[in-house]
C-alpha cells in the first residue's frame, strides 16, 4: 500500500471548518495510475475527471460540450481552430495556455507501459500550432470530422508539472496538477484517494468541500458501506441489491440507459492459443479461435436474452454489436446472434472439432460485480456444445496488463461507445500500430486490412451520411468476422443516501459534481 500527502493541499483540509460537507463514494474498482493518460477505463477517469479537465466535456446525455475549448471551427479540410476558455488556471497557480494542450497531444501516446492509452484519440493530428496563449490549431492527416468527439475523453495536463515526469511522478501528487474541480489530497493504492475542492475552478462551484472515494472491489461490501453510513454514494451495485435499496427510503437509486457493451475478446493471434487444450489437457497443435466458424459457434452458444434476464436481472440489454440500439450509429442489419446450440456443435465440426476442447476464460475480479457470474454462466454455455470451460478472476492491475499482451485465451472487456461507431473501430478492431496509433485496446488480435482501410475512408469523410454509411457498413464487417464476442449493454446505477442525489450519466464513471446535497 502506498500513500501520498500533497502536503499544501493537506494543511487546507486540516483547516476546513467543522461543518464542511464532504462526500465519501464507494466505487468497484481502484485506479490503475493517477496518470490520467495511463489506463482509458471507468476505474482511472473516476479519478482523472475529478483532478482535470477536457477541452470537450461530455455531457450526462453523451452529447458534447463545451470545457476548456470554448469553441472549435475547421478553417481548412485538414485543420481544427479552438478557442480555449480564458482565465482558467492550474492547481499551482499558473494559467492554463495553448501550450499545455499541444504538450498534452503530444505526451498522450507516448505514456510507457500503459494498459490501453489514448493514442486513437489524437491519431488524426500531424501537427498542433499554438497561435496564441488561447488559440490553438490541430493540423490533421485528412479530414477529421469526430476530432472533437474522439478528443472528448482526453484529460489536459499540464507541460510544467507533466515535462519530463513519469506515472509515478502523478501517482506521488508531484505531478498531479490539474484545473479540474477538485486537486488531490491523498491517493493510498487500492484503498482510497482524497480531494478538496479547487476554489478557482471554472465551472460551477460543486456543492462538496471534499470528498473520498473509497475502493470497494466487493459488491456487497459497497452496500454494506452505504447501509451502515460508512459512504453516501456507491456506484455499480449488484442487481441482488437494487430491489432492497430501492424499496428504502432511506436511499435512493439513480440509473440510466448506459453506453458501455460487455464482450468477449477471442484471442486470434497466437498460433498455438495459451489456456487452450485437448480435454486430456494437451496443447492444441493450431488456435482453434482464429476460425471463424469456431468463433461464431462460441457466439451463438450463449443464450443472450438468459444472461440479461437472469444474471443481470434485467440490468442489462442483449446486443450484437458495440453501439446501443438508441445511438443514431446502431445498424440495425447487425441483429443480437440467436441462441443456437445446435448449430454451433456443427459449426465446431465443421472447424474440425467435433468434440470439443477446453479453454479458459479470463475475467477480471474487481472491475463489476457480474462478470465473473456472467463468465461462469457462459462457461456452463459452452460445456454444452463440448468447449469444457474454467473461468478464472485475476485482480484488474494484472488482468488489464496481460490481456493487453494477449496471454488469454478468451477475456472479457467492457467499452463505452461515445457518438459514433469508429473510435471502437480504430481502438478494439484495427490492426494493432503502434506507428498509426490503432488497436490500443485490440485484446483479441484481430486484424482484418480490409476494414483498417474502410476505419480509413470512414473517419476521413466529410459527408455525414456516407460516413454513417461506412461506419455502419464496418460494423456489420467486424461482426461477421466476430472480431469480438458482443454480449449486453449495460444500465448504470448508483445507489445513495438520503440527503444525497446523483445525476445519473450515459457514461459510467463517478463525477464528484454530480452529486448534489439534497435541498
Amino acid at each position: 500500500m502506498k500513500t501520498i500527502l500533497h502536503g499544501a493541499v493537506a494543511l487546507m483540509l486540516a483547516a476546513m471548518p467543522a461543518l464542511a460537507q464532504r462526500l465519501t463514494i464507494g466505487v468497484s474498482a481502484a485506479p490503475t495510475s493517477v496518470d490520467p493518460h495511463f489506463h482509458n477505463g471507468t476505474s482511472t477517469q473516476t479519478l482523472s475527471y475529478n483532478l482535470f479537465d477536457t477541452l470537450f466535456l461530455l455531457t450526462p446525455e453523451v452529447s458534447v460540450a463545451p470545457g476548456l475549448a470554448l469553441s472549435w471551427r475547421p478553417i481548412a479540410e485538414t485543420v481544427w481552430e479552438i478557442k480555449l476558455r480564458p482565465n482558467v488556471r492550474w492547481t499551482d497557480g499558473r494559467p492554463f495556455t495553448a501550450d499545455d494542450v499541444a504538450f498534452t497531444v503530444q505526451r498522450a501516446p507516448n505514456v510507457p507501459n500503459t494498459t490501453g492509452g489514448y493514442g486513437g484519440a489524437v491519431r488524426p493530428i500531424t501537427r498542433v500550432e499554438v497561435v496564441d496563449a488561447l488559440t490553438i490549431r490541430f493540423h490533421t492527416n485528412g479530414p477529421a470530422p469526430n476530432l472533437a468527439v474522439d478528443m472528448s475523453g482526453l484529460a489536459i495536463v499540464s507541460r510544467r508539472a507533466g515535462e519530463g515526469a513519469t506515472t509515478e511522478d502523478y501517482n506521488t501528487g508531484r505531478a498531479a496538477i490539474g484545473t479540474g474541480a477538485y486537486r488531490l489530497v491523498r491517493y493510498s493504492t487500492n484503498e482510497q484517494t482524497e480531494l478538496v475542492r479547487n476554489e478557482d475552478w471554472w465551472g460551477p462551484r460543486p456543492d462538496w468541500d471534499s470528498a473520498i472515494i473509497k475502493y470497494l472491489p466487493n459488491a456487497a461490501a459497497r452496500t454494506a458501506a452505504l447501509l451502515s453510513g460508512t459512504v453516501d454514494l456507491i456506484d455499480t451495485p449488484s442487481p441482488n441489491d437494487l430491489p432492497r435499496l430501492q424499496s428504502d427510503p432511506r436511499f435512493a437509486v439513480h440509473s440510466r440507459q448506459g453506453m458501455r457493451l460487455i464482450y468477449l475478446a477471442p484471442n486470434q493471434a497466437a498460433e498455438v492459443a495459451p489456456f487452450v487444450t485437448d480435454h486430456e489437457g494437451r496443447p492444441l497443435p493450431r488456435n482453434p479461435l482464429r476460425d471463424q466458424r469456431v468463433r461464431q459457434a462460441l457466439s451463438i452458444a450463449i443464450n443472450r436474452a438468459g444472461l440479461a434476464d437472469r444474471v443481470m436481472q434485467n440490468t442489462a440489454t442483449p446486443n450484437g454489436q458495440w453501439m446501443p440500439s438508441f445511438s443514431p450509429a446502431y445498424n440495425p442489419d447487425v441483429p443480437v446472434p440467436a441462441f443456437d446450440p445446435e448449430r454451433a456443435r456443427r459449426l465446431l465440426a465443421e472447424a474440425g472439432y467435433p468434440q470439443g476442447f477446453r479453454i479458459t476464460v479470463h475475467v477480471s475480479a474487481t472491475s463489476r460485480p457480474t462478470d465473473s457470474i456472467a463468465a461462469q454462466a457462459i462457461g456452463q454455455m459452452w460445456t454444452r456444445i463440448g468447449v469444457q470451460t474454467q473461468v478464472e478472476a485475476v485482480p484488474f492491475a494484472a488482468y488489464a496488463a496481460r490481456a493487453a499482451n494477449l496471454e488469454y485465451a478468451v477475456s472479457m472487456f467492457g467499452w463505452a461507445s461515445q457518438t459514433h461507431a469508429g473510435y471502437a473501430l480504430v481502438n478494439l478492431f484495427n490492426t494493432y500500430s503502434r506507428e498509426r496509433l490503432t488497436g490500443a485496446f485490440n485484446r483479441s488480435g484481430y486484424s482484418n486490412p480490409a476494414l483498417d482501410a474502410l476505419t480509413d475512408r470512414a473517419l476521413t469523410t466529410l459527408d455525414d451520411g456516407q460516413r454513417d454509411g461506412m461506419l455502419r457498413q464496418a460494423v456489420a464487417m467486424a461482426m461477421e468476422d466476430v472480431g469480438i464476442i458482443p454480449l449486453y449493454q449495460m444500465t448504470n446505477f448508483w445507489a445513495s443516501r438520503r440527503g444525497v442525489t446523483y445525476g445519473a450519466t450515459g457514461y459510467d464513471y463517478t463525477r464528484i459534481t454530480q452529486a448534489r446535497i439534497s435541498r
